[in-house]
């Protein structure tokens, strides 16, 4: 047995077997998945500032929470174990009692921007009497703060297909990319925001061009 029994389940295999796909999976089936942190994955969690935790209740009811931070707010603790601080939220405490009575959960890892997600299935379990562990997730000078840590023993992750993930840029990464360019336009935008004022500190409407 291998962990690919975790990721596909007998239904699932008797769907793929149903539908001619089976086949193409024989190999994965017999090796499994990996299921320790490479240098790869370690440098694509280091990039994320989001993810998306499935957890469910004891009788199976799924639910699903939006995680961010600062890029690289997951963290690597050891090669199966990832961690991440759990900052105050709506208080609904959803994601804390499912994993009070169900400790199984799955993190979607989705980077638009470079159009690649992964997928890890495993255990999770909440962290509430470790000051020291706590600090140690937290991103210093973050405007959050943090409650619990929330720790992600990995099972079995895969990489996902690219397919149909739509580009899309962060603030961050659009700064990045135009560089000084961005700095220019900054400065461009202030002055024409000051000059606005000016002018309406003058009683002059900000579109009829000043004399």
């Amino acid at each position: 047995m291998t962990n690919a029994d975790i990721v596909f389940t007998p239904a699932a295999r008797r769907a793929m077997e149903a539908r001619g796909s089976l086949k193409a999976y024989e190999r994965r089936l017999t090796e499994g998945f990996p299921n320790t942190v490479t240098p790869e994955l370690a440098s694509f969690i280091a990039e994320q500032d989001m993810a998306f935790l499935a957890t469910a209740t004891a009788d199976g009811a799924p639910y699903i929470q939006h995680r961010g931070g600062p890029k690289g707010f997951i963290k690597v603790i050891d090669e199966r174990t990832l961690g991440f601080a759990d900052y105050r939220g709506n208080r609904q405490y959803i994601t804390v009692a499912n994993l009070s009575e169900n400790d199984r959960a799955y993190l979607f890892l989705l980077d638009p921007a470079r159009r690649q997600r992964v997928k890890l299935w495993g255990r999770a379990r909440i962290v509430e009497d470790d000051p020291a562990l706590i600090e140690r997730l937290f991103d210093t000078g973050y405007k959050a703060k943090p409650e619990r840590a929330i720790l992600f023993t990995i099972e079995a992750w895969d990489v996902n297909c690219s397919q149909h993930i739509v580009t899309r840029f962060s603030e961050a990464d659009i700064e990045q990319a135009l560089g000084p360019e961005m700095a220019k336009m900054k400065a461009r935008i202030a002055e024409l925001e000051a000059e606005n004022a000016r002018l309406k500190a003058q009683g002059q409407p900000a579109d009829e061009p000043s004399r």
